[in-house]
């Protein structure tokens, strides 16, 4: 069976400004590697070949410099462009000329899940359901779309924001479809924010009569729409892949403890990293303490400063600055008063 991909990374990222006024939310880094690239290896991995991207008119260009022809990931990519952005199954409706009468994964491009999506991908193939859809158990789920299934697996329902959840499973960024769903999203209208949801497209699969099976996920699902979220990523990839590989130069002054990635022209002197920690090419790190669960981007500086748990942009300079913490890091960062 062909089965293409679906990227939906058209979003502004309102909710990360002011680091979204001049990057793509969708090529932020974690772990020092942009979020889509994660996405793209995934579906790689999964052995999928002919992938959708779908982008606004506003970060398209970034993204199409970032990726570029997918060749880079043994794949080819088409670019879709959404405006204006009205929901999930809105952009399902777009990619419609591309997927055409193709199978697909749909991926929100800022998500990411442990482990990748070609379990599901053989799932899907193997018990051949019109929709099979991700969920994971959440404290609290009404801020999510919510499924409820039956022992074998398969979803009765599924509502979109309930004030009174069902059950505690949240619908995560991940999705396959058959072409059946853009006969649901035909039919579907807006939702009282103006959107046109998957949630509804795949309760309408329900009602005619259509399989929709469910896969729970048991590992981490990483959302990171927000500042907080970027962070939490940070750490858990981090935690989760990082070896110890040194390519840069550290004096003898320096102590280097646990998981630590120094890139290539990096030098560091007269510091302490604690891993995990990952440094891009041509840092500077100079009296300083980095660490743990840290990463710092290409060309930056830091000098006389303590650095934990943070994200630094690449490019950056942080001088001076005794306790910095929990934080994302970009331009020149001088210490509070």
């Amino acid at each position: 069976m062909t089965i293409k991909a679906l990227v939906l990374a058209g979003g502004k990222g309102t909710r990360l400004k002011p680091l979204t006024d001049n990057m793509a939310k969708h090529l932020l880094p974690v772990a020092n590697k942009p979020i889509l690239f994660y996405i793209m290896e995934q579906i790689r991995e999964a052995g999928i070949r002919d992938i959708g991207i779908v982008v606004s008119p506003e970060n398209g260009k970034a993204i199409n410099r970032a990726l570029g022809d997918g060749s880079s990931w043994a794949a080819r990519i088409s670019y879709i462009r959404q405006s204006p952005p009205l929901g999930i199954a809105h952009a399902v409706k777009t990619a419609q000329d591309f997927l055409g009468d193709a199978s697909f994964l749909l991926f929100l491009g800022d998500n990411l899940v442990q482990d990748g999506v070609k379990a599901l991908v053989t799932e899907f193939n193997s018990h051949a359901p019109d929709a099979l859809i991700v969920l994971k158990r959440v404290p609290d789920p009404r801020a999510f779309g919510v499924a409820e299934i039956d022992a074998a697996g398969k979803v009765i329902r599924v509502v979109e924001k309930p004030e009174k959840p069902g059950s505690d499973l949240a619908l995560v960024g991940v999705y396959m479809f058959t072409p059946a769903v853009h006969q649901s999203i035909a039919r579907i209208r807006p939702s009282r924010r103006g959107e046109y949801e998957i949630t509804d497209a795949i309760q309408d699969l329900l009602e005619t009569g259509k399989e929709v099976r469910s896969h729970v996920l048991e590992g981490w699902w990483l959302d990171t729409g927000r500042k907080e979220d970027l962070l939490e990523a940070n750490r858990t990839l981090l935690g989760a892949y990082l070896k110890r590989d040194i390519r840069g130069e550290v004096d003898g002054k320096s102590l280097i403890a646990g998981a630590v990635e120094i890139g290539a022209g990096t030098k560091v002197e007269n510091s302490r990293l604690q891993g995990p920690v990952s440094i891009a090419e041509g840092c500077r790190i100079t009296d300083s303490s980095i660490g743990p669960f840290t990463s710092i981007g290409r060309r930056s500086v830091v000098k006389n400063s303590s650095i934990e748990a943070s994200i630094v942009l690449e490019n950056t300079h942080i001088v001076d600055v005794p306790a910095a913490r929990d934080d994302i890091f970009t331009g020149r960062v001088k210490p509070k008063p």
